[in-house]
């Protein structure tokens, strides 16, 4: 008995997160790829807040590492109409890019002549 009332708890959560998941996918907040979760507040902030934000959340500022994962951050901006902060930042070599730990790129996705250094990526 122990076992199956384990599973119905299982199974009301599992269904509580599938609704919630689906009203924010609803409202444009929430999106996945690969096993994640990218989501946004739709709001604008600098980089700074963004990422104690994302920190908050227990998670990070989105860093897209495949062709998905980057049409996921895509979707954001598309739907907010916006720019969207990136998980990378400029290493000490001008115009090569690293994740924000400091490890090196494995994937990047840049527009022709892009990183220019003109803020618009």
């Amino acid at each position: 008995l122990v076992g199956d009332a384990v599973g119905d708890v299982i199974h009301q959560l599992e269904h509580q997160i599938s609704t919630l998941e689906g009203v924010l996918h609803l409202k444009k907040i929430i999106t996945a790829s690969g096993g994640k979760i990218f989501a946004t507040n739709g709001k604008k902030a600098d980089f700074q807040t963004t990422w104690k934000m994302c920190k908050e959340a227990g998670g990070s500022i989105a860093t897209p590492r495949n062709p998905g994962e980057n049409d996921a951050i895509l979707y954001f901006v598309k739907s907010f109409n916006t720019y969207a902060y990136l998980g990378m930042k400029e290493s000490l070599i001008p115009h090569k890019f690293q994740f924000l730990d400091g490890t090196q790129l494995s994937y990047t996705n840049w527009h022709l002549n892009e990183p220019s250094g003109k803020g618009e990526e």
